[in-house]
């Protein structure tokens, strides 16, 4: 079987779009988007951020997210028509073009731009070195995905073989990573917040590299559609990009202290406290994208990540998968 059709990702059908609309207020026709993100994150912040202001409903805009758990199973929900929009990495619109849909998907903006997870030691490595790793077991996360490309690329960049220096296990899902560290297992974790920063304060691993740092721009998180959803209601793709950047400036604007406040309500078992940390630390690396525009150089990054790793199955130029006119409406508007 074709290694980039194995991911599980449904083929494209050209199917009806799930938008509805009808007139009302100055914002536009008000319409439905349903939305996919691929995980629950507060990674994720302007998107809540968006919600919970009020800027998507300044656009006459109702968001209706569902997290999806995982970019396969996030990008199956759009190409099959259960989500008009999906919150993913960018990576997958490339696996996706591989197999020539009939309906191609499209980045048409970013929301995060590096790699959001941390390297996480189980002892306390005040003069941690990457060296550190070489012999060590390290958890990391699945093959194929931007965490682990990204955390791979990292490795390399400092010296260190992902697959040579290290006991490299990518036996664990996903969502049971954290756990599994929690239990003894491995000396050494990738992580995505809150667990990096829970797991300082309960002692049971120590923050020692962040891999956002180390790997540079990419498009790490974008909001990605049908070809078919632009050609149909572009209109409200405008709108909800216009509503991402004022939600983009919140974040950039305004206190750790007030952004966590704002998304409380999507993580009610973490402190608000714990959610400015995070907010502060992804914002101090530049992690949030301060408008939607995909950033053309990360987009070229981004394959080098890939192709670095093995999983880049042809590279793409970034007018091929990347509206940026979508946003240059929403901003002139």
């Amino acid at each position: 079987m074709n290694k980039w059709i194995r991911r599980g990702l449904a083929p494209v059908l050209a199917i009806p779009l799930i938008l509805s609309a009808c007139a009302n207020g100055d914002g536009g026709e008000e319409a439905t988007i349903e939305v996919a993100e691929v995980t629950r994150s507060i990674f994720y912040a302007p998107l809540y951020v968006a919600i919970e202001e009020g800027f998507f409903a300044d656009e006459n805009l109702d968001i209706d997210l569902t997290t999806t758990w995982g970019g396969d199973t996030t990008m199956t929900a759009l190409l099959s028509d259960s989500a008009d929009v999906a919150l993913v990495g960018s990576e997958t619109s490339i696996y996706v073009h591989a197999q020539n849909p009939s309906d191609s998907v499209v980045n048409f903006g970013a929301l995060t731009e590096t790699d959001g997870t941390f390297l996480v030691s189980r002892e306390p490595m005040p003069d941690f070195s990457w060296e550190d790793l070489e012999g060590e077991s390290y958890l990391g996360q699945r093959a194929g995905g931007m965490p682990q490309m990204a955390g791979e690329y990292a490795l390399r960049q400092n010296g260190i073989d992902p697959h040579e220096d290290v006991e490299l296990d990518q036996s664990v899902d996903f969502e049971n990573i954290a756990s599994a560290f929690a239990s003894g297992s491995g000396d050494f974790v990738q992580l995505f917040e809150p667990n990096a920063t829970e797991f300082e304060e309960e002692g049971i691993g120590h923050i020692v590299a962040s891999f956002g740092e180390e790997s540079g721009t990419l498009p790490y998180t974008t909001f990605i559609t049908k070809e078919s959803m632009i050609e149909e209601d572009e209109e409200a793709l405008v709108r909800f990009n216009r509503a991402i950047y004022q939600a983009q400036q919140f974040v950039e604007n305004e206190s750790a202290e007030a952004v966590a406040e704002s998304i409380a309500p999507y993580f009610d078992e973490t402190s608000e406290e714990l959610i400015a940390t995070v907010v502060d630390r992804y914002h101090s690396q530049g992690s949030f994208a301060e408008d939607p525009y995909i950033n053309e150089d990360g987009w070229y990054h981004l394959q080098d990540v890939m192709e670095e790793s093995g999983e880049l199955p042809e590279r793409i130029d970034y007018e091929e998968l990347v509206d940026t006119e979508i946003t240059d409406q929403a901003l002139e508007e």
